[in-house]
């Protein structure tokens, strides 16, 4: 699949990490989604409805980021992959990365973050 719809730079405050700190006083997590399906039909119809609408995309991840805390990035993305999965269905494949730019680290740093790829019948087969 070829074709993509973008969305980068998606912030929120959220409350995901190991320490209880993290869960308790919360923080900036920044997320981009890469969305894989066909873009052909909405290319030719310029009709909404053969597309994903991409602000409703944005809303169901604030609601996953500043939802029920996890403790790893990595459980982050991948309740975003699957929500996407069931609420969006011409989406086939997408790619989650999760940003964590004030991550408890002893040292100077600029991110850290998470990198997830699924498509639709890897994650329906292994989840």
């Amino acid at each position: 699949m070829t074709d993509s719809i973008f969305l980068e730079g998606l912030e929120f405050y959220g409350r995901h990490g190991v320490l209880p700190e993290e869960q308790r006083l919360g923080q900036r997590f920044i997320v981009d989604l890469v969305l894989f399906l066909d873009l052909h039909r909405p290319g030719c119809t310029d009709d909404l409805a053969a597309t994903v609408n991409y602000a409703e995309v944005f809303a169901r991840v604030r609601e996953i980021v500043e939802g029920v805390p996890v403790k790893l990035l990595e459980c982050l993305a991948d309740r975003i992959a699957q929500a996407v999965f069931q609420d969006f269905s011409l989406v086939e494949g997408l790619e989650v990365t999760i940003h964590k730019p004030g991550a408890p680290l002893p040292g100077v740093f600029n991110d850290v973050k998470v990198k997830i790829h699924r498509q639709r019948n890897e994650y329906i087969e292994s989840c």
